[in-house]
């Protein structure tokens, strides 16, 4: 599976950003997919993840300001964030759970990540 990111970039303390995520290749093995992020210094933490069935989860940090949503037929993952705080800011990586047909381990793929800086 390849998973190509988009959008990011400067935003400003206070405003939004949308970030998509499309999957390509073995995408039938895909079970959840979602967004990472990973502040300088620190480890990379999950920001959200939606299962295929639309189980969500949130970090709590981004709880109420954060949507995921996602769009099967096309194999895409979306973020939209509001009210953007400057510890928002970090590198924002595509996830990709992965099971193969036949097996009982799931996987994790990840994209190329997006910078996201929210200035104060």
């Amino acid at each position: 599976v390849q998973l190509q990111a988009f959008g990011g970039g400067l935003v400003q303390a206070g405003g939004s950003l949308s970030l998509s995520c499309a999957a390509s290749g073995s995408t039938a093995s895909i079970k959840a997919m979602g967004w990472y992020r990973q502040a300088p210094g620190k480890q990379r933490d999950l920001v959200a993840t939606m299962t295929n069935g639309g189980d969500t989860a949130y970090a709590d940090s981004v709880k109420g300001r954060a949507t995921i949503s996602r769009d099967n037929a096309k194999n895409t993952v979306y973020l939209q964030m509001s009210s953007l705080k400057p510890e928002d800011t970090g590198v924002y990586y595509c996830n990709a759970v992965r099971i193969m047909p036949g097996a009982s381990v799931a996987f994790g793929s990840w994209g190329q990540g997006t910078l996201v800086t929210v200035s104060s």
